[in-house]
């Protein structure tokens, strides 16, 4: 039996649940956004900044930052595994597949870092 570590875990369910869970988080988060915007219509620096300072923000944007990146990686892999396969590519596949998911990775980790930088003003 052939196994794959580059998934969250070892089992499809537990990868569907999160990229479901993630996909609720985000889209919590983004309504939550809009709905702020369209109740302070001309929004000023001030007024975003004021939000951005409130602890309970910045852990929901933490929040939505830990569930993009839970739910980017659940999509990178399945692309990966779907389409970068030995039957598309011959016997570079596995190679090809693991640069891919080690660039994505790396990008997710960066744009992670950067996220949690910008939110608490390390």
């Amino acid at each position: 039996m052939v196994t794959n570590v580059t998934n969250l875990s070892r089992s499809g369910l537990y990868d569907w649940m999160a990229q479901r869970v993630s996909a609720v988080v985000l889209a919590a988060y983004f309504i939550f956004l809009i709905g702020y915007l369209i109740v302070h219509p001309g929004i000023e620096y001030a007024t975003w900044h004021a939000l951005f300072s409130h602890n309970a923000m910045r852990i929901f944007s933490l929040l939505a930052l830990v569930a993009l990146a839970a739910h980017t990686w659940v999509g990178m892999w399945t692309i990966a595994t779907d389409y970068l396969t030995p039957m598309a590519l011959g016997k570079s596949a596995t190679v090809v597949r693991f640069l891919f998911q080690a660039v994505c990775g790396i990008a997710m980790f960066a744009y992670f870092v950067w996220g949690v930088q910008i939110l608490w003003g390390i």
